[in-house]
């Protein structure tokens, strides 16, 4: 057994929970039985509504209208559409789209309810728009998301009535401004018989559904979604990021009212975003079936509840390996935090005395200021800039972009490791975590458990001895990494393009599980190996920014 035999064994792990964590699941064929969620199903509808480019006021956008109709009236559903203008600015938008005048065009909403045992009480409305943009065949935005309705309801009407009536809108325009979302719900009478809602989106192809998105006072709707979705994925994190973000969807104008609302989506494959290649075929099935199965579980369950869940302090939740969601309120927070610093301090009194804190500072901040420097030059290297060519062309980029920030981030690791190496404890983690805690709580859970972890691995270690003692690093180490390199690969995929060096801060927060993982490094090895990585990334710097306009690029923005 080598030095570095429990860091090997650690990595091992903690690479195979991540990619668990972040990989949908495989498809059910459409031999599924009736009151499960298939895929398979789920497609048959998919590839009618996205076998064109489909934006509002075209005649194909008109053929989808009417196919869904018919699907509805199929089913039983009770009927009805709305029809309205369109604003300046969007018929502006839509026209280039069009090629033709737009000033006469109007958007059609389609909604069909399932009557529930209980028609008065509050009903449970699953969204989705079934417009795209041009050029886009849309099978990912939003093609996915109105075919896992539809798949959502026929598997919920073959285990029976509902106590709730569920209501399917089917929004026209969102494409052009989150038009038929806002004319329905500021001025249809339904709309005021709504208690929860769940709207499904996409930015990309593939990769997992997760939940970014709440209503405010989220304590009982994220509870709820722990105890309901069988395969979860979501966190406050995600909800957190998105709210900083100048992002909308259809659930946007649905949260000016006081209603409970999810708001899922997947965003991997995203260089499909708004593509002329996002077509059936390029779309990952395996979404399609993550979107569906927990969006079933979701409605099933409101749509039977006796009550609908009620507002209450936002909570910390989070998704523990795509396996079930942990969650609890602040002041469960302030205690995991409690427990973290006693940990983390008696593990700063196992390292070596002399100059033990500093070399603690000096190597978080090595890894926090260098390598978010680092990244942040990188970036800027490989053509980071404003622009909708840009924007998209970089999308593309992202799995290279990640490769990028995972190379400098092991380089600057590597680096640094004299000075972590064989120590634990973390002063800056500390001071991180007390910092959101105060000021983001719902955040603080991505630092505070790190920590946790291995404050307990270096407690344990230090009292244990021979195989003990190493399954007391490698274990809690491998959970660590594994969490953060889960949460490192979320981030990426969500502002990887604009802002990379976040995961610098993830790689710092690795730092206590390694240096136990790790007894000793020397510079003359290390310091090479750093240098070879940084290269190799500033190498793929130079591909992304030197390699032709990737041909995924929305047609608008060309």
């Amino acid at each position: 057994m080598t030095k570095y035999s429990n860091l090997i064994f650690a990595l091992l792990i903690a690479i195979a929970l991540a990619i668990f964590a972040t990989t949908p699941p495989e498809p059910v064929g459409a031999d599924a039985p009736p009151q499960e969620f298939s895929a398979a199903r789920a497609m048959e509808d998919i590839r009618v509504i996205a076998a064109e480019p489909h934006p509002t006021g075209s005649e194909a956008n008109a053929k989808v209208r009417e196919y869904l109709i018919a699907r509805l009236e199929a089913m039983g559903l009770e009927i009805t559409t709305t029809t309205g203008p369109i604003s300046e600015r969007a018929a502006n938008r839509l026209s280039s789209w069009l090629q033709g005048d737009t000033a006469n065009v109007q958007f059609t909403n389609v909604i069909g309810v399932l009557p529930g045992t209980d028609r008065d009480a509050e009903s449970v409305l699953l969204m989705a728009h079934y417009d795209s943009v041009g050029g886009s065949a849309g099978a990912s935005d939003d093609a996915s998301g109105v075919g896992s309705i539809l798949e959502t309801v026929r598997a919920i009407q073959s285990r029976g009535q509902t106590n709730r009536d569920i209501v399917l809108f089917f929004t026209d325009a969102e494409e052009i401004g989150l038009v038929g979302a806002r004319q329905f719900f500021a001025f249809n009478p339904l709309a005021d018989s709504v208690g929860a809602v769940i709207n499904l989106e996409a930015r990309g192809g593939g990769g997992r559904t997760t939940l970014f998105q709440t209503s405010s006072q989220n304590g009982g709707a994220a509870q709820f979604y722990a105890d309901s979705v069988a395969r979860p994925a979501g966190s406050s994190l995600a909800t957190f990021v998105y709210e900083a973000l100048p992002n909308d969807t259809d659930l946007t104008p649905a949260l000016e009212r006081d209603y409970i609302a999810y708001n899922f989506g997947f965003i991997g494959r995203p260089g499909l975003y708004h593509s002329p290649d996002a077509t059936p075929e390029r779309l990952d099935q395996g979404s399609v079936q993550d979107m569906g199965a927990q969006t079933l579980d979701l409605t099933s369950a409101l749509a039977n509840a006796d009550a609908l869940p009620e507002k209450s302090e936002n909570r910390t939740f989070f998704d523990v390996f795509g396996l079930f969601v942990m969650s609890y309120g602040t002041a469960i927070g302030w205690a995991l935090l409690a427990i973290a610093a006693i940990l983390q301090i008696f593990c700063l009194q196992y390292n070596p005395v002399e100059k033990g804190w500093l070399r603690n500072l000096g190597a978080s901040a090595v890894v926090i200021l260098g390598g978010g420097a680092l990244l942040f030059g990188l970036n800027e290297l490989s053509g980071a800039g404003p622009g909708e060519l840009v924007y998209y062309d970089r999308l593309a980029a992202i799995p290279m972009l990640e490769i990028q920030a995972l190379l400098t981030c092991i380089a600057v690791l590597a680096a640094s490791a004299p000075l972590w190496a064989g120590r634990t404890g973390s002063l800056v983690g500390l001071l991180a975590a007390i910092g959101l805690q105060l000021y983001a709580p719902v955040t603080s859970f991505l630092v505070v458990w790190p920590l946790l972890l291995s404050g307990v691995a270096g407690v344990l270690a230090h009292r244990l001895s021979g195989i003990w003692s190493s399954a007391a690093k490698v274990v809690p180490g491998a959970i660590v990494l594994g969490f953060l390199l889960q949460y490192g690969h979320q981030l990426m995929q969500g502002v990887g393009p604009d802002a990379p060096y976040i995961v610098a801060f993830l790689a710092a927060l690795m730092l206590p599980a390694l240096g136990l993982l790790v007894p000793s490094a020397e510079r003359r090895v290390v310091f090479p190996v750093a240098a070879v990585l940084l290269i190799l990334a500033t190498v793929i710097a130079l591909w992304v920014r030197l390699d032709p306009i990737a041909d995924t690029v929305a047609l608008y923005a060309q």
